[in-house]
């Protein structure tokens, strides 16, 4: 805005002293002062406003008007209160200075001409930072010259003062302006946005974390290729990202409200371009699945992956070794929590890749899939440049490449048992925000395999990760996952154990002590399961439970003497151990 603007509205009780010349100056902001020098506060265009309760002497007034000419400001206001009228040498050193002066009335309070001047310069920013907007989108939906989010983020920050950051629904971050969030922050953001999107809510949502407000905005796509908005939400909500702005867009008016939207329709041209990116990532990796799962020769297996490596891997000179994970999304109806598969089947579902719901659950699973797999350190959508996914059925499955020093036996911490992806790693930083999306009618369960270096070990590794995914299912919680490692114990049989018969077994060996603990506080169960994992050695068991070795015997003694079990024997050691486990 111009100072003419701030002349001519008498609301605001200013009159000139001088300076008529320069009334076409343009104002960027307001500040108030009173200090001799306030030019570290100052970065140019400002209307200054001042009681004058820095001028002691008629000598204080050309130092304090030549560091305000210094620093650039537009023009500077000074109030008749303190004085009654302003001095004549505060406006003979302005006028040397070419510094326009405003006299304030005495009744017009400083906050009236702040707020008068944040909102018209606020609102004049709001109109070009639009115009900009749409030029870039203009740019953006004919192909990547716009630059990508952080332009437009940048415009954000710099013309409207809004920190915002682009989060994938796990909370990792895609895109932003200034520093990176905490993880846990978007961590936080992603959950509430997956939280209220699932309830119904309609955008922007709003949400506190660490006393500082957030507004969090969908990002989607509404114009031409725009999903159907009669879609299921559960079809989009695992995939979407969002516009999370350090503000309260509660008290916003429309036109802030509608320019946010725009960035949001902007951001997700961008999204949409790097979706369909991954359709070489995507064909090849269906292409490998589809020859694994005929039964194809392994040389044929072996071309494709050799074709589909320097994709993957850019510059790599030897075929990698690979992972195989098995992800799927199952949901429930009627709030019914999703089962994540029968528990023994060996299938993928059988129906259609709906799941019973009516939602296609494979490609809901590629695309989440997909960003589980991308290292949540990793900023920006091109990290996830080295993962191919396919689906089929219900499940999503993933082709997942290793450098081949990732095996090599002379690397640090490699080794065909610990080399590549770790399953009780892989959703450390994404349970949360994603349990919030699946809500109550949905489970997410993921297998992982070990790394194989040949095309004859790609279809073993494929079932492997089904088994895995089988296990994961078979624990409680919204979002679990298994890896090959527990496909070697015990814990690959209890899954398949049917229900009843885990109930009767548990039962007759446990529900005696249970009830036992109930009546006497004994606790036996406790002390049975130190017992087992001290391997029935009396002192190890006694030390960690803080008992005499006598009172651990005779807590012994009343376990075997309620149950009819001797826990000297081995097969009694193992049934009980087995129903600790199933319980």
């Amino acid at each position: 805005m111009r100072l003419r603007a701030l002349l001519e509205t008498d609301a605001l009780g200013l009159r000139l002293l001088g300076g008529e010349d320069e009334l076409d100056r343009g104002v960027r902001g307001v500040m108030t002062t009173d200090l001799r020098d306030p030019s570290r506060y100052l970065s140019g265009g400002e209307l200054v406003l001042t009681g004058l309760a820095w001028r002691r002497t008629a000598a204080d007034s050309e130092p304090f008007v030549r560091i305000l000419a210094g620093a650039g400001v537009a023009g500077l206001a000074a109030g008749e209160a303190e004085l009654g009228n302003i001095p004549g040498d505060l406006i003979e050193a302005c006028s040397r200075h070419r510094l326009p002066l405003f006299a304030v009335n005495e009744s017009v309070a400083f906050a009236t001409i702040t707020e008068h001047v944040v909102r018209q310069v606020s609102g004049e920013r709001a109109g070009d930072l639009a115009a900009v907007v749409d030029r870039h989108r203009r740019l953006m939906t004919s192909g990547p010259a716009g630059g990508g989010p952080e332009v437009v983020l940048d415009l954000l920050g710099s013309d409207l003062d809004l920190r915002a950051w682009v989060l994938s629904p796990t909370g990792r971050q895609i895109a932003g302006a200034g520093d990176p969030l905490p993880g846990e922050v978007s961590a936080t953001l992603a959950g509430e946005h997956l939280a209220a999107t699932r309830a119904g809510r309609r955008g922007p949502h709003r949400a506190t974390v660490h006393g500082v407000t957030y507004s969090l905005f969908p990002i989607r796509n509404n114009g031409r290729g725009a999903a159907p908005a009669s879609r299921d939400v559960r079809e989009t909500v695992l995939s979407d990202w969002l516009l999370a702005v350090e503000a309260d867009a509660g008290d916003w008016p429309a036109a802030r409200l509608d320019l946010l939207q725009g960035v949001t329709q902007l951001i997700a041209v961008e999204r949409d371009r790097r979706e369909a990116a991954r359709t070489v990532r995507r064909r090849l990796a269906q292409e490998v699945l589809e020859l694994v799962q005929a039964g194809a020769a392994p040389a044929e297996i072996a071309a494709r992956l050799r074709v589909a490596a320097p994709v993957l891997l850019p510059g790599l000179g030897t075929a990698p070794h690979w992972q195989v994970v098995v992800a799927r999304v199952d949901w429930g109806q009627d709030g019914a929590p999703g089962t994540a598969g029968a528990v023994g089947t060996g299938g993928t579902g059988g129906t259609g890749g709906t799941g019973g719901t009516g939602i296609e659950a494979g490609p809901v699973a590629q695309s989440l899939l997909e960003e589980i797999l991308v290292d949540p350190a990793a900023a920006g959508p091109d990290s996830a440049d080295r993962i191919a996914v396919a689906h089929t059925g219900d499940e999503a499955i993933a082709l997942l490449p290793l450098p081949a020093t990732a095996l090599d036996p002379d690397t640090p911490e490699a080794g065909s048992s610990e080399a590549g992806l770790h399953a009780d790693a892989l959703l450390l930083s994404v349970r949360d925000p994603l349990s919030a999306g699946l809500a109550d009618d949905g489970r997410l369960t993921l297998g992982v395999s070990a790394a194989v270096s040949s095309a004859e070990g790609l279809r073993g590794a494929l079932e492997e990760a089904r088994h895995a995914r089988r296990v994961a299912a078979a624990r409680p919680g919204r979002v679990c996952a298994a890896g090959h490692h527990e496909l070697a114990s015990h814990v690959l049989l209890l899954p398949f154990v049917p229900d009843d018969v885990r109930r009767a077994f548990t039962a007759r060996l446990l529900d005696p002590l249970r009830d036992y603990d109930q009546r006497h506080r004994a606790e036996l169960i406790p002390t049975l399961e130190a017992f087992l994992d001290c391997d029935g050695s009396w002192t190890r068991c006694a030390t960690r439970l803080h008992l005499h070795v006598n009172t651990l015997r005779y807590r012994v003694g009343r376990i075997e003497q309620l149950t009819g079990r001797d826990l000297s024997r081995l097969e009694d050691k193992l049934d009980f151990f087995l129903a600790l486990r199933m319980s």
